[in-house]
């Protein structure tokens, strides 16, 4: 009996360690789609039931003091560093779409669905109108 319920205690346990390790909460690394460098780290968490994320880290030392020059409203000339620029995801089934991404380089703001691609990979796609109109990147998790 005891080893019974020692089995079902680990399986358990197992069990909500992957549930965390599959979340899109955490840091993810960034790639520009022009040079395939690695761009910033964006820190990806939930707040009031909603994804949101910010840039944590930006890993071109020239553009660290950066500022979003183009964006609009309460975003224009903020330092990159430290910016929201994804906000208000919801859950729907296994991806988190009805929020925005802001692209701070150009100052555009588009609509945004993320997915996981396994543990290790995330899925962001940002568009205009229609989803199959826009623009996807996969960005991978910073341990």
């Amino acid at each position: 009996m005891n080893r019974i319920i020692l089995t079902f205690l680990c399986v358990a346990v197992a069990g909500i360690f992957s549930a965390k390790a599959q979340s899109v909460t955490g840091k993810w690394k960034t790639w520009d789609d022009e040079t395939g460098e690695a761009k910033s780290i964006v820190e990806i968490y939930e707040q009031n039931g909603k994804i949101y994320g910010k840039v944590v880290e930006i890993l071109n030392p020239a553009k660290k003091n950066a500022k979003c020059q183009d964006c609009k409203g309460a975003d224009k000339d903020k330092p990159i560093l430290g910016l929201v620029i994804i906000k208000g995801l919801t859950k729907d089934g296994n991806e988190y779409t009805d929020g925005d991404i802001l692209d701070p380089n150009k100052g555009k703001l588009y609509s945004c669905t993320i997915k996981l691609d396994g543990k290790d990979k995330l899925d962001v796609r940002g568009y205009v109108g229609f989803s199959f109109i826009g623009r996807s990147q996969t960005w991978t998790r910073v341990n």
